[in-house]
C-alpha cells in the first residue's frame, strides 16, 4: 500500500514536529485516494498536549464542509510523538477511523499507517510522485 504525498509538505510536517520538542502537533491529511494533495496544521485542543493530541473540531467541520463543496477530501491525520517512536499508540488506535492514513512522525522520522476496523494499523508506504 502506497501514500502520495510530496517531500516538501513531510518536510513541513517534520519541522513542525521538531519546533514542538514538548508537545504533540497535529494536522489534517486532504487529497484523494491514495493522494495526499495539502498538509493543513491545525491547533492541537488536548486538555494535556504534552502527551496527546485532539485536532480543533471547527478545522475538521470547515474541511468536511469544503470537501462537499468540491474541495480536497479528509483523507487523514497527522501528528507526532515527541517522546516515542513513528507508529501507533493505544489512543491512537481507539481513536482511529477505519480506512483512514496517519501520518506518526517520532525519532525524527514520519511513518504512514492506515487504520483498520480491528483497531490495528497497516503500515503504508510514502512516494513522492514527482520524485518516486
Amino acid at each position: 500500500m502506497v501514500l502520495t504525498i510530496s517531500r516538501a509538505a513531510i518536510d513541513e510536517i517534520l519541522r513542525a514536529a521538531a519546533a514542538s520538542p514538548d508537545a504533540e502537533i497535529c494536522g489534517l491529511l486532504l487529497g484523494g485516494p491514495g493522494e495526499v494533495t495539502e498538509v493543513r496544521p491545525c491547533a492541537n485542543v488536548a486538555a494535556d498536549p504534552a502527551d496527546s493530541f485532539e485536532i480543533d473540531p471547527m478545522a475538521l467541520i470547515a474541511a468536511h464542509k469544503a470537501a462537499r463543496n468540491g474541495g480536497p477530501s479528509l483523507v487523514g491525520h497527522y501528528h507526532s510523538h515527541p517522546r516515542g517512536p513513528a507508529s501507533p499508540s493505544a489512543r491512537d488506535a481507539a481513536m482511529a477511523e477505519p480506512g483512514s492514513y496517519w501520518i506518526i512522525i517520532g525519532d525524527g522520522e514520519a511513518r504512514c499507517w492506515r487504520a483498520r476496523a480491528d483497531g490495528r494499523f497497516d503500515p503504508v508506504n510514502l512516494s513522492d510522485h514527482r520524485n518516486p
